[in-house]
Order: structure tokens, then C-alpha cells, then sequence
């Protein structure tokens, strides 16, 4: 079916409204992107802050050193994964990267019980559609403002399941924007690793009303919560960053198409005019030559 001029046209109408959709998206996705590693300072200054009482605490507990890496030699039960996917589509792949991830770290898991935990809609559903196997699932923040929220009922999540000794250790995995492209992090929350707190003694010893053992408790699971929000901060903008990226792509598809489509569209106009002046011309043409045959050529006499 040939398509006429108005047809493609139609085409070229439909094309610019898609392209302003895509351009709003990735506007969009790029405010959300800055909106998110802005906060970013301030969650990493409130984790450095907990680090600096963890290791104040710690300094009071000196002469029990063993309890500086307490918990970090009971017997393996269990692990978890918790993956941080998107909760909307459109981030390329994004998601692929971060359940490849995942899956990696369960099938490597040993004889321990890997669990995936996953926050994101998006990837819990392309978990189902790969056949991996899911634990618990999680809404991803839709505002950055979210993100304390987010972390605490995250939070409360895998206390329970420490809790219940189903596992001891906890891996995070998401994104981190970057300058050349959306990376993909994996680093250990639980056990918390005090040894990486400085100890250094003070002049004058905090003030406390907590034994130390109490203290440094009550600090370790506030640090852990403040590396939730990290990760949930760093994941969101990962998301818009993959976002916004995947919508310039489409921007410079839906762009080329455009082109071939104004090509295409002003070929066909003049194939067009050109048969609209054809059949102009044709009836002329017709009826001189039925007047030549009727009337027969004219001889001129001498």
C-alpha cells in the first residue's frame, strides 16, 4: 500500500510529539539526578559524624579489645543480597546490570543461604521473568525526600531476619552515577567492620551514661542506617542518570527518524506534483490529437 503525503505527514506530527515527551523525561530525570547528589553530602557528613562516636567509643572499651570485632567470628548461616533496582522504566539496562550482579553473588554463595532482597518494582519483575529466586520485595523512593523513610523500613527489615539467624551477613548492590556511565557497587554492610574507626584516644573522655558495649550497639545500627540512605540516595540517582540517558538516546533516534521521514515526505510530495501536472497535461494533449485526425492535415497550395 502506497502511503500518500498527508499519511507520512501524520507520521511526522506524531514523531515531534514523541520527541518532546522524551525531551520532558530526560529533563525530569536530570533535575531528579541533581535533586539527589545534592543530599549526598549531607548523609556522607552525618555517617562520618556516627564513625567519629563509634570510634569514641570504642576508645573507652581499650582494654577489652575483642569486643572490637565482636560478632565478626560466629558461624556462617546466611546471606543477604539487597539489590536496589528502579521503580520505573526506561533506564536501559540498568536493571540487567544490577540483577547480574545479584545473581552472581548468590550462585557463589557456598554452602550458605543466599536470600535476594530486592527494592525497585522494575526489578523485582524482571527477577521474576529470569528465574530468581526473590525473598522479599520493596517499593523504590519516587522522591529523594523518601529516602530516610525507605532505609528505616529497609532497615527493620533485615534486623528481623538477623534476628531469626536466617543470616549473618548483609551485601549491598546498586548504581553510582559517574561521568562516563551509571557504575554498579557491591560492598558489605553487615558485619560492621569497626576496625576501620580510628581510636585515637581524646585528652578529655566523653561524657557517656551508656555502658560502651550499649553505646557502640546503638551506634553501629544508627551508622547502618545512615549507609542505607547513602545507598538509597546513590541508587536513585543512578536511576535518573541511567534514565536520562537512555531518553538522550531515544532523543537522537527519534530525531534520525524524524529526518528519514522529511525526506521521505517531500519525495513523495513532488511525485506528487509532478503526477498532478501530468494529468493537467494529458487531456490537452488527448484532444489535439483527435482534432489532428479528424480534420486531417492542411496541404498548402503553390
Amino acid at each position: 500500500m502506497t502511503e500518500r503525503s498527508s499519511d507520512i505527514n501524520a507520521h511526522i506530527v506524531a514523531t515531534r510529539q514523541l520527541e518532546s515527551v522524551v525531551t520532558a523525561m530526560r529533563g525530569v530525570a536530570a533535575v531528579r539526578a541533581r535533586e539527589a547528589q545534592s543530599r549526598l553530602d549531607g548523609v556522607r557528613a552525618y555517617a562520618a559524624a556516627l564513625g567519629e562516636a563509634i570510634g569514641a567509643a570504642l576508645a573507652l572499651m581499650a582494654e577489652t579489645p575483642h569486643l572490637r570485632n565482636a560478632g565478626n567470628h560466629r558461624p556462617v548461616s546466611g546471606h543477604i543480597i539487597l539489590a536496589f533496582c528502579s521503580g520505573r522504566g526506561f533506564v536501559g539496562a540498568f536493571n540487567e546490570r544490577i540483577l547480574t550482579a545479584a545473581t552472581r553473588l548468590a550462585a557463589g554463595a557456598g554452602k550458605e543461604r543466599a536470600s535476594v532482597l530486592i527494592v525497585g518494582e522494575r526489578g523485582g519483575t524482571l527477577a521474576h521473568e529470569r528465574g530468581l529466586p526473590i525473598d522479599w520485595t520493596l517499593p523504590m523512593a519516587s522522591r529523594v525526600d523518601d529516602a530516610p523513610s525507605l532505609a528505616e523500613r529497609i532497615a527493620d527489615a533485615l534486623y528481623r531476619r538477623l534476628g531469626e539467624h536466617s543470616a549473618d551477613r548483609v551485601t549491598l548492590i546498586h548504581g553510582t552515577p559517574s561521568a562516563a556511565s551509571v557504575e554498579i557497587i557491591e560492598r558489605s554492610l553487615i558485619p560492621l567492620d569497626l576496625a576501620r574507626f580510628p581510636t585515637a584516644p581524646r585528652l578529655v573522655p566523653p561524657l557517656v551514661t551508656l555502658a560502651p558495649e550499649a553505646l557502640i550497639e546503638s551506634l553501629a545500627q544508627e551508622y547502618v542506617f545512615a549507609e542505607l540512605c547513602e545507598a538509597v540516595v546513590l541508587s536513585f540517582a543512578a536511576e535518573n542518570e541511567a534514565r536520562m540517558r537512555a531518553m538522550i538516546e531515544a532523543r537522537n533516534n527519534v530525531q534520525k527518524t524524524l529526518e528519514e521521514l522529511e525526506a521521505w515526505h517531500r519525495q513523495k510530495r513532488q511525485e506528487e506534483i509532478t503526477e498532478e501536472i501530468v494529468e493537467l497535461v494529458r487531456p490537452t494533449s488527448e484532444g489535439a490529437r483527435a482534432n489532428f485526425l479528424r480534420r486531417g492535415p492542411r496541404l498548402r497550395t503553390y
